[in-house]
């Protein structure tokens, strides 16, 4: 079975899994892209208007189509399942008229299932959070402390956003099995009442931290990674948005912090420099804390 989208994101390889039943088409049609989209719509029309074209050119009987002409047949059962009626080729006999009338009401209900389909996938709320491109682990305030910045891409604000920030670590257990060990991580603050271009997330590496007492080589010994997820409301359209970024173990950054981009000119007004959402600056080393600069870059 081929992998979903969201599987391959996460590197993961699905063997042995169900088949993707035509009920799950709904879900397969929203996650899609919308050029994806709009061209299984359009080879599906082509199609049905196919299979009645050919319908037409087996049993005959519509006025001025060409002998044998599957093109004028097509053309017919376009005009049919379009509503258009130019009038210039209309059906005879009976049995013209009966495909006539099974392919109206085909068209009926494909084009209410077609409209359904694009409505719910242009009325669903997509986010546009970013996150940083590395997580880093500087100290602050004298406490090793794990940050990764996210902001909102569009214009307005995310309400009531919560983040999570859950670690995976390969364990070994006693019994000597190979363990994907997951653990959520304290954050110095998982809810903001209003997300907008940029919030810095916090967890503080002590004593109850899975990654009290790591370095580096051990991040990259038990092959951690971070996985931060974000739901809230969307301030516009009041709908439910989510977001989620994975960070390797190589995308970690020690001895690091990211860029100030909140300033003041020199009118004391505040300025925003986007452009340095994901740029890093080291930190000088302390005695807790001997890192003097990124050993990731």
């Amino acid at each position: 079975m081929t992998p979903t989208p969201s599987e391959q994101n996460q590197g993961v390889t699905v063997i042995g899994a169900p088949r993707v039943a035509v009920r799950d088409f709904y879900y397969l049609f929203l996650r899609a892209r919308w050029s994806g989209a709009i061209g299984a719509i359009t080879v599906a029309y082509l199609a049905l208007n196919a299979v009645f074209a050919v319908a037409y050119e087996v049993a005959g009987g519509i006025a001025n189509a060409g002998p044998d002409s599957f093109f004028d047949a097509f053309c017919f059962s376009v005009q049919t399942m379009g509503t258009i009626g130019y009038g210039a080729m209309y059906p005879v006999s009976r049995t013209a008229n009966v495909i006539m009338i099974v392919e109206s009401v085909t068209s009926l209900i494909v084009t209410a299932l077609a409209t359904g389909l694009v409505f719910a996938k242009f009325s669903r709320s997509t986010a546009r959070v970013q996150f940083s491109q590395h997580a880093v682990i500087a100290p602050m305030n004298g406490v090793p402390t794990l940050m990764l910045r996210v902001g909102n891409e569009r214009g307005n604000q995310i309400l009531e956003a919560t983040i999570r920030v859950t670690l995976i670590r390969t364990e070994i257990t006693q019994e000597g099995t190979k363990f994907y060990r997951l653990y959520d991580l304290r954050l110095a603050r998982e809810r903001s009442s209003a997300v907008a271009r940029s919030w810095t997330i916090l967890h503080p590496i002590e004593a109850d931290s899975p990654l009290f007492g790591a370095t580096p080589e051990t991040v990259i010994h038990d092959e951690i990674e971070l996985l931060a997820s974000l739901v809230g409301t969307d301030d516009t359209s009041l709908q439910p948005v989510h977001a989620r970024r994975r960070y390797l173990d190589t995308q970690i950054i020690w001895g690091a912090r990211h860029a100030d981009i909140l300033t003041e000119d020199e009118n004391s007004n505040l300025v925003l420099d986007i452009r340095r959402f994901n740029e890093i600056v080291p930190t000088k080393p302390t005695d807790s804390f001997p890192y003097p600069r990124p050993p990731n870059e």
